[in-house]
């Protein structure tokens, strides 16, 4: 299927917090869309506060596909959401209407448009010596590992991040082969929609550093702390699930554990959001064919004539 006879699919990408939700629901009273959501908390039920879900309301006159779909235990992988995505997509599409994709995963984006590169599966034998030496020698000595072996994986995995450095080294240790090589030199199935790329974010970071502090400010007094304490007591959830791993979850439930007093939670809180927001910068830059909407003018006309320009409307 050539480019021109693909049905066109908006991508509306952007870090967390910079207003992505907001353009979002402006398109949809302006435009034949539907909502999917490309984010990794907005998927589970009962992270409402932490993970900036929309209100209620909003979701009631915005639905969104793809939003409260799984329970916290369970985990959500990128591949489950490429299949969920792409069944929405096509559902949309032979209704005659557009899909519109907002959120800030990017490796759900990469995955979408590109397919999935063909990784070795997961081991139980390799699992459990590297859960051993986790054990014994700590998550600092392993992500350093990682860094001779696969210096591209480490760059992008978060020190603290226990699954991904675990996975990338289990990859490593299978294969031979570093997880980014085997990222960049294989891919899966091309999406096959024709992509209307849009990219939300402030032209200054240090613009989207006070949105993302006064936002987390605003879910402590929205009762965040409150919906962490009712998970931690529905009793069947474990800090390292990928659920209870989310930027503010981890550092609130570990605040709860007693492991460092409220100040420091809030200040860990806010400077690992940040850093996300940087990582999903650095992957936005990496996109090609993007319209960058940033601060200034009138964001939502500036998206409309894009939208118009690409449909050829």
């Amino acid at each position: 299927m050539s480019d021109s006879t693909r049905p066109p699919a908006i991508l509306l990408m952007g870090p967390t917090a910079s207003g992505k939700t907001g353009l979002a629901m402006a398109l949809a009273d302006r435009l034949p869309v539907e909502l999917v959501s490309v984010d990794s908390a907005l998927v589970y039920r009962g992270m409402d506060i932490g993970t900036a879900k929309p209100s209620p309301e909003e979701l009631a006159r915005y639905p969104h596909r793809l939003v409260d779909i799984c329970d916290p235990s369970e985990a959500y992988s990128a591949e489950r959401f490429r299949s969920d995505a792409l069944a929405a997509m096509a559902e949309i599409s032979e209704a005659g209407r557009i899909p519109l994709l907002v959120g800030g995963t990017m490796l759900y984006f990469r995955s979408l448009q590109h397919g999935l590169s063909p990784l070795p599966p997961s081991e139980p034998a390799v699992r459990a010596a590297l859960g051993e030496e986790l054990a014994q020698r700590g998550l600092g000595a392993l992500h350093a590992e990682l860094a001779k072996v696969d210096p591209a994986s480490a760059a992008r995995i978060h020190p603290n991040d226990t699954q991904r450095t675990l996975r990338a080294l289990e990859v490593w240790r299978i294969s031979g082969r570093p997880l980014s090589e085997l990222q960049s030199s294989t891919q899966g199935e091309p999406m096959p929609y024709r992509a209307i790329k849009l990219a939300r974010a402030p032209q200054q970071r240090g613009t989207l550093h006070e949105r993302i502090e006064r936002r987390f400010h605003a879910m402590l007094q929205a009762g965040f702390e409150q919906e962490v304490r009712g998970l931690i007591g529905r009793g069947d959830l474990d800090p390292e699930l990928p659920s209870m791993r989310s930027v503010g979850y981890r550092q609130m439930w570990a605040w709860l554990r007693g492991e460092y007093d409220r100040e420091e939670m809030i200040r860990r809180a806010i400077a690992a959001t940040r850093q996300l927001a940087k990582r999903q910068m650095t992957w936005l830059r990496s996109e090609s064919g993007v319209l960058w909407l940033e601060e200034g003018g009138n964001v939502t006309e500036l998206a409309l004539a894009h939208v118009y320009h690409e449909l050829g409307d």
